[in-house]
C-alpha cells in the first residue's frame, strides 16, 4: 500500500482497521459526515475494496456526497468523482480540499461582516423557518459562496449545507433552522403547518458560532490531499477527452430505480446553492426518473462510457439495490445494464451482510420498516 505523507500516515495506517469498520468514529472519518445526502454507503465499503490495492486512479461516476473519493484520499489514491446533482457535487468537493478550522472561520467572519445581502426570500415559510438575523447571514453566505473555488470557500459552503436545517438542541444550537429533519428539507406548506401546530417560533442562531464549532470538529484531523477533483456532469455523457488520466478502480452506487426526488427533497440546500426559493420537481436530473427500460439503458450507457476512460483489466464494484415501492429485481436490473458492455461480472455478494446491516436503503426514512435487497457486484474490464 502506498504510504501517506507525514504527519498523518503513521496514525492512519495504525488505525486503518478501525477506519474500515462500518460504524467507524475515527477522527479521520469526520469530514465524510460534513453534510447529509441520500444514497450514501458507509466509508467502510470503499475502504475495504481498496485496502491492499495498488495505488492508482479511482473513479466514482455516481459520486453522491463523495464517500468513495474520500476513502481514496484516506488511502492516498488519486480520485475523480462525477455527479449530475449540484448538491452532491458541492458536498463531495469538500472531501478533496484542505483548510484549517481557523481559516474557514475567518472566511465566514469576513463574509458576515460584509454589506447587506441583495436577495432575501420572503413568505410564511422563510419567516417561520429562520430568525430574520440568521436568515440575513445565511443569504450573505449564499451570495458570497456562489461558484466557490477557493478551498476555504468550498469547505465553508459544504459546512453551511450540513447545518442549514435540522433538529433543535437543548444546549448550544447545531443547526440554523426551526425544528426540521437534517437529512431532507420538509416541504414549505407542511413545515409551516407543523410549526404552527407545535407553536414553534424560530430563534436567533449565531451562524458564525455554529460554523466555528463544526469546523473545529470536522477539520481537526485531515488525511493528506491527493490529486483529483469532482465534476458536476452527467456520466452518460463522459468522454475519454474529459480526463487526462485512466482509471484502474471504479467504485460506485447508482441511483436505485424509482429514486427521483434528490433535488426536491433537498430543495433548501439547492436554494442555498443558487436554486429557486421553492420546491422544483421538474428540474431533478437523476437517472431514476425514467421508465425501467430507459433506466437500464441509461446505466448501460454509463458503464460503456466509463469503460472508455479505464485501463484494461480495471475493477468495477457496484453497490445496487431496489426500493420496496418498485417490484424489481436489482440483480437482474444490474446484470441487464452490463450486457453489451466490455465489463465481465466476476463476483456477486450480499451488501447487507458485507456491511453488517448498514445498507444504503437505511438512509431513507420511508423504507426503514421494510429492508431492500442490496448487492455488491464486482466486474473487470475485458482486454481489447
Amino acid at each position: 500500500m502506498k504510504s501517506l505523507p507525514q504527519p498523518t500516515d503513521a496514525g492512519l495506517l495504525r488505525d486503518l482497521d478501525q477506519l474500515a469498520q462500518p460504524r467507524t468514529s475515527h477522527p479521520w472519518a469526520r469530514l465524510n459526515a460534513i453534510s447529509p445526502y441520500y444514497t450514501m454507503f458507509p466509508l467502510s465499503f470503499p475502504l475495504q475494496v481498496l485496502r491492499g490495492a495498488r495505488p492508482d486512479w479511482v473513479l466514482d461516476p455516481f459520486c453522491g456526497r463523495g464517500t468513495t473519493n474520500y476513502a481514496a484520499r484516506v488511502l492516498g489514491f488519486p480520485t475523480v468523482g462525477v455527479d449530475v446533482n449540484p448538491i452532491a457535487a458541492a458536498i463531495a468537493q469538500a472531501k478533496l480540499v484542505s483548510a484549517t478550522a481557523e481559516g474557514v472561520a475567518n472566511r465566514c467572519r469576513a463574509i458576515l461582516a460584509s454589506g447587506e445581502p441583495r436577495d432575501v426570500p420572503e413568505g410564511a415559510f422563510w419567516q417561520a423557518c429562520f430568525h430574520p438575523r440568521t436568515l440575513q447571514d445565511i443569504c450573505r453566505l449564499r451570495e458570497a459562496l456562489a461558484g466557490a473555488e477557493a478551498e476555504e470557500d468550498v469547505l465553508l459552503r459544504a459546512l453551511v449545507l450540513g447545518v442549514l436545517h435540522g433538529p433543535r438542541n437543548k444546549g448550544l444550537p447545531s443547526y440554523l433552522s426551526n425544528q426540521m429533519p437534517r437529512t431532507y428539507a420538509t416541504k414549505p406548506d407542511a413545515a409551516v403547518r407543523f410549526w404552527r401546530r407545535k407553536g414553534l417560533e424560530p430563534v436567533y442562531v449565531n451562524v458564525l458560532d455554529v460554523i466555528e464549532r463544526r469546523a473545529r470538529y470536522l477539520l481537526a484531523h485531515l488525511p493528506a490531499k491527493v490529486p483529483g477533483h469532482i465534476r458536476l456532469a452527467d456520466s452518460r455523457a463522459l468522454a475519454p477527452e474529459d480526463f487526462a488520466m485512466r482509471f484502474r478502480y471504479v467504485i460506485t452506487s447508482p441511483p436505485y430505480f424509482g429514486m427521483k426526488t434528490y433535488v426536491s427533497d433537498h430543495w433548501l440546500r439547492n436554494w442555498f446553492l443558487g436554486g429557486p426559493p421553492h420546491v422544483d420537481y421538474a428540474s431533478d436530473p437523476q437517472l431514476g426518473r425514467s421508465s425501467l427500460p430507459a433506466f437500464i439503458e441509461g446505466l448501460r450507457e454509463v458503464w460503456t462510457r466509463v469503460s472508455q476512460v479505464c485501463e484494461p483489466g480495471a475493477l468495477l464494484v457496484v453497490r445496487f439495490g431496489a426500493i420496496p415501492s418498485y417490484e424489481v429485481d436489482p440483480v437482474e436490473v444490474l446484470r441487464a445494464s452490463l450486457r453489451g458492455t466490455p465489463w465481465k461480472e466476476r463476483r456477486l455478494s450480499d451488501a447487507g451482510s458485507a456491511s453488517n446491516g448498514r445498507r444504503q436503503a437505511d438512509q431513507f426514512q420511508f423504507v426503514r420498516s421494510r429492508a431492500a435487497l442490496e448487492v455488491d457486484l464486482y466486474a473487470s474490464l475485458e482486454e481489447a
